[in-house]
């Protein structure tokens, strides 16, 4: 082993968090620092778990801008099975919700727990720690000054998107399944799987009793996406695995095309059907 002379500079194992030119938050100093430092303590986690962040004012304010906008879509647009494990979580609109106490109620519930990530990591990562019962899960939230806005999942899309379907009976082992695929999927295997996911449970539809709901953590998490998903530009199209598994998308803008599922069973199906195949 190389031995570090005294005199060199000492490297930072935790860089700043890069922020694109065009974020909203890119030019402001306290906002980047603030990241930095959210990010610092999801390097430090131990063992992966969720440590308590004491958010500031200024934070628990751009989440009541977002939650109440997004409690007016939902009671319009969730699917009920959303509605439901929301209720159920109790989570607020009011402060962003105590991160290692969600966590307790998630794991203990379903065997699902949360773990901090600095920032956006691989989807072959996120779905393969999904398999290990672990939703890997950004601390930080978007820039105040654009509420109805973020280039990058935050804490309102974690929290108020994906945690209500992980306390659902169906969606945590579902959710589940596609991790164990991921981590053994092959290179085309994990480009269909990430496309299945996406019109699945980041983007999808449902045909309910009461009509076309959301259940996609993507739209529930959105309140620019969620009415955009039932507007005159987006095709709906019946779900159909084979098609969905050679639709490509774009993360970057509006969805135009998403799929509907007649029911969760039915998605559950034809789910499990693709991943026992092997995700091939």
């Amino acid at each position: 082993m190389t031995a570090v002379p005294e005199t060199a500079p000492t490297i930072d194992p935790h860089p700043p968090v890069a922020l694109p030119l065009d974020h909203p938050g890119a030019s402001d100093p306290r906002y980047r620092a603030r990241r930095d430092a959210i990010a610092r303590l999801a390097h430090a986690a131990r063992d992966g778990r969720m440590p308590s962040i004491d958010y500031l004012p200024d934070e628990h304010a751009t989440w009541r801008a977002v939650a109440s906008r997004l409690a007016e879509g939902h009671a319009r647009h969730a699917a009920a099975a959303y509605r439901a494990a929301r209720h159920d979580l109790g989570l607020a609109e009011d402060r962003i919700p105590d991160l290692a106490a969600l966590s307790e109620r998630l794991a203990r519930a379903h065997g699902i727990r949360l773990a901090p990530v600095p920032g956006l990591i691989d989807s072959r990562s996120f779905l393969t720690r999904l398999g290990a019962g672990v939703l890997s899960c950004t601390t930080f939230i978007r820039h105040g000054s654009r509420p109805e806005y973020t280039p990058e999942p935050d804490v309102v899309h974690e929290v108020l998107g994906h945690a209500p379907l992980f306390a659902d009976a169906t969606f945590a082992p579902l959710s589940r399944a596609f991790g164990r695929a991921a981590a053994v999927a092959t290179t085309e295997g994990m480009r269909r799987l990430e496309r299945l996911y996406w019109f699945t449970l980041e983007f999808g539809l449902i045909e309910e009793p009461a009509g076309l709901r959301a259940y996609g953590a993507g739209l529930l998490s959105s309140f620019g996406e969620l009415p955009h998903a039932f507007g005159e530009a987006v095709e709906r199209r019946p779900f159909v695995l084979e098609e969905v598994l050679e639709t490509p998308y774009d993360y970057t803008c509006m969805q135009p095309r998403l799929f509907v599922v007649p029911s969760f069973a039915f998605l559950e199906r034809q789910v499990l059907r693709f991943l026992d195949a092997g995700a091939r």
